[in-house]
């Protein structure tokens, strides 16, 4: 099962907020492709990268900011 970022909602977040992908990617602790990568869902974040997202976006419930991706590879 994958877990996927809802990158709408983040990007949503940011603009709210007047605050850029690369003022979150540098919170993360991440680069700005890797986050570009996972808010529109090329890549899924792990375990401890979802526990950073849920640490800097603190308005946010997991449920919030992620879907569970039960799609299995056939």
């Amino acid at each position: 099962m994958k877990v996927d970022l809802k990158g709408d909602t983040v990007e949503r977040y940011l603009a709210r907020r007047n605050k850029s992908k690369s003022w979150l990617a540098l919170r993360l602790g991440i680069s700005s492709g890797y986050l570009s990568q996972l808010l529109d869902g090329t890549r899924h974040p792990s375990p401890r990268m979802r526990d950073k997202f849920l640490e800097v976006l603190p308005d946010f419930e997991f449920d919030d900011l992620f879907d569970l991706n039960q799609k299995e590879r056939a």
